[in-house]
């Protein structure tokens, strides 16, 4: 590698448990290897970026700006000489952690090259590796602050540009196909990393609210477009207060805001039953007038209170999602089996689908499926993700009991 005097550059070493969300640059010739190492960097909370030759890397260096470049070595990948010297005359400040074989000689060589040029390197990371042993060798860069405490305000996250939208796949529990998303409003704050919407939803009476409830709308409309691209048409499904349908006007802007495509399957509007129990007149009346502009509205996270649903003369609903604490452990609990069998013929009496929220274990699976649930989410499937991820993924399937009749 050519001879470069980096001694005048002062190199900042230092960045882990700082206020900062750590962003990484993945380098390696093959892309199914940069996705595999994008995700599981995701999962730790980074933000990543990838390169797949050495020439584009100075580029990725200026434009991300990454605290940590994670290089994969194999003998027929790609040049890592290029890489370090690119490295070096970038002045990059952050740190380099190299993945290869066990005791891999050019594992070693890239190890000492970049030592001798005053590169921050962490300890090799030996293939095959887990996901434990990838969070220990970048344990000390990660974000260690607590959760945001008081919680960050609404219309700052807005300005500045934090939120977006990760998706949770729903799944068919005949055919175990994916069957829409739900999509779940996060936080990727600089100092706290992702952060739950309890940390910064507050209440509807926010005077925000109505800018996050605009925000939701059309970054769903936006993903729904990339996924269009990505992998053809899904539903998706978004969570909103029932004052949200109580604003005429907002209501008239969703209508508008939705995509004029002839793959646009509908948007589904998920609304908590507790609202909808206490609002029924404006929730069913503003349910009928929507349907005429492809939107319906679900019933979220229904539970003991589901007999306040049954004898409605109108039922404009298309879901009722079961709370996860009814069908979370349901396979040994017969009180959440009867909660559940209730609502599921409380759907199917009125042509709704029922839907299986909390799905972790596959006991609970097959006890929600002889139910006669419809849909399914859970950590059994999968977790929800940001869009980049969410397109490329796809659910883990299994065989369902009918199948294995």
């Amino acid at each position: 590698m050519e001879q470069i005097n980096i001694g005048e550059h002062s190199r900042a070493v230092h960045f882990g448990h700082r206020k900062l969300t750590p962003r990484a640059c993945v380098i390696d010739s093959k892309k199914h290897l940069r996705l595999f190492l994008s995700d599981a960097l995701e999962d730790l909370g980074f933000v990543t970026c990838e390169c797949g030759q050495a020439g584009d890397l100075a580029g990725v260096l200026q434009a991300e700006q990454p605290d940590l470049i994670v290089l994969s070595v194999c003998v027929d990948g790609i040049n890592v000489g290029e890489i370090l010297e690119v490295i070096v005359r970038k002045n990059f400040g952050g740190k380099v952690l190299v993945i290869g074989q066990p005791d891999s000689i050019m594992v070693k060589a890239v190890r000492q090259i970049g030592e001798e040029y005053g590169i921050a390197m962490l300890p090799a990371l030996q293939t095959p590796f887990s996901a434990g042993s990838l969070r220990a060798s970048l344990a000390a860069l990660l974000p260690a602050e607590p959760a945001p405490s008081p919680a960050v305000d609404v219309a700052e996250a807005l300005k500045a540009g934090w939120l977006e939208l990760w998706y949770q796949q729903k799944i068919n529990v005949r055919t175990l196909a994916p069957s829409g998303a739900e999509a779940l409003v996060r936080m990727r704050h600089p100092a706290w990393g992702v952060v739950p919407p309890a940390y910064f939803i507050h209440d509807d009476k926010d005077p925000h609210f109505r800018n996050l409830s605009e925000f939701v709308i059309g970054r769903a409309v936006e993903d729904w477009r990339y996924l269009l691209e990505q992998q053809g048409p899904i539903d998706l499904s978004i969570n909103m207060p029932v004052s949200f349908l109580g604003d005429r006007e907002a209501v008239r802007d969703l209508c508008r805001a939705l995509p004029d495509h002839p793959a646009f399957g509908g948007l589904l509007i998920e609304i908590d039953s507790a609202e909808v129990i206490g609002n029924l007149d404006l929730v069913i009346d503003v349910a009928r007038q929507v349907r005429l502009h492809n939107i319906a509205i679900v019933i979220d996270n229904v539970g003991a209170e589901w007999p306040s649903l049954m004898g409605l003369r109108s039922f404009p609903f298309v879901e009722l999602k079961v709370d996860h604490q009814f069908v979370t452990g349901c396979a040994d609990d017969r009180l959440k089996q009867t909660v559940c069998r209730r609502i599921v013929e409380l759907a199917k009496d009125h042509g709704a689908r029922a839907v299986a929220q909390g799905v972790e274990t596959r006991a609970d699976f097959i006890t929600a499926h002889g139910l006669g649930f419809d849909l399914m989410q859970g950590y059994l499937f999968n977790k929800p993700m940001g869009i980049k991820k969410f397109a490329r993924s796809r659910p883990l399937l299994m065989t369902s009991p009918d199948q294995r009749r």
